[in-house]
């Protein structure tokens, strides 16, 4: 399994779309800046087929200090949680199916099969 950085990203991206690199990286940067944004005011971001990102409070709790076997308490916290939505789902069953290999077809082009 590969890491794809931002870097990456916006060079496919720019490549594709035959866009110069700078004002691909830009509107990337906006894009990601928005999402952040909303999540720290606790909104709910839905893309849909893509998935959904909403912050979840995590109760505090006690748990214990692994050096010093000390019981410390662990505040309430704030988490982002990612729920893929459909396409997405797809696709992994797609590329989760044996090796991944030889069966590429997209799946924007087979929900629009199966939508007929």
């Amino acid at each position: 399994m590969a890491t794809i950085t931002k870097k990456e990203l916006i060079y496919r991206i720019a490549a594709s779309s035959e866009e110069r690199r700078s004002q691909v990286k830009r509107i990337v940067q906006q894009f990601l800046d928005a999402i952040v944004e909303e999540l720290s005011k606790g909104n709910r971001l839905e893309f849909r087929d893509f998935g959904i990102f909403e912050t979840k409070l995590r109760r505090g709790r006690k748990a214990h200090n692994p050096k010093t076997l000390a019981m410390v308490n662990v505040p309430d916290k704030r988490t982002v949680r990612f729920k893929a939505g459909r396409v997405v789902r797809q696709k992994m069953e797609i590329h989760n199916d044996g090796d991944g290999e030889g069966d590429t077809a997209d799946v924007a082009e087979q929900s629009e099969s199966q939508d007929e």
